[in-house]
């Protein structure tokens, strides 16, 4: 069955449509989930919370463009509403400290290892690096989607790096001395 008629039947309700569309997607936008969450339950929350929003608003697809960028952005949008509605997003200050550079030996970092540090920074501080850095978002575009001054993105994406560059130092010298 084609992706167009399986979208129109979500749209009508159709669980088998809508368990098709599920199972087509699940690994990718869980991996979106897992990037925008501290944790895997909390991922597994926000999956589940993006794809019943996924399935409510699947109607408003227009067939234009891609089904699986429109899918990836509801997923985001739906991670992005509720830190928004917990008001976690925002900091007092905007000062923007200096750029931060990360060094980083390939050989002893592993993807997950990178991936567990980055869902250990506080909320605020991983939305706007998974957005930044992952996602390729100016600040002004994350501003408008956090709904936050461009500075305290910058801000918040200084001091993501600087945590990450800690702990990754951290973890590099204790490689060393093993």
């Amino acid at each position: 069955m084609g992706l167009d008629k399986l979208i129109k039947q979500c749209a009508n309700n159709d669980r088998k449509a809508q368990k098709e569309i599920y199972q087509l997607f699940a690994g990718k936008l869980f991996s979106i989930c897992l990037k925008y969450s501290k944790n895997k339950q909390e991922a597994q929350d926000n999956f589940q919370d993006g794809f019943v929003t996924i399935f409510d608003k699947i109607g408003q697809f227009n067939f234009k463009g891609s089904f699986e960028g429109w899918i990836k952005r509801v997923m985001v949008n739906t991670i992005l509403l509720k830190y928004r509605k917990k008001n976690v997003l925002s900091i007092v200050t905007e000062e923007i400290p200096d750029e931060v550079v990360v060094d980083i030996d390939d050989d002893e970092i592993s993807l997950d290892y990178l991936l567990n540090l980055i869902q250990e920074l506080p909320e605020r501080y991983r939305m706007v690096f998974n957005l930044y850095v992952l996602d390729g978002h100016s600040h002004k575009e994350i501003a408008i989607m956090l709904q936050i001054a461009e500075g305290t993105s910058k801000s918040n994406l200084a001091r993501a790096r600087g945590i990450l560059k800690q702990k990754i130092e951290i973890h590099q010298e204790s490689q060393q001395s093993v």
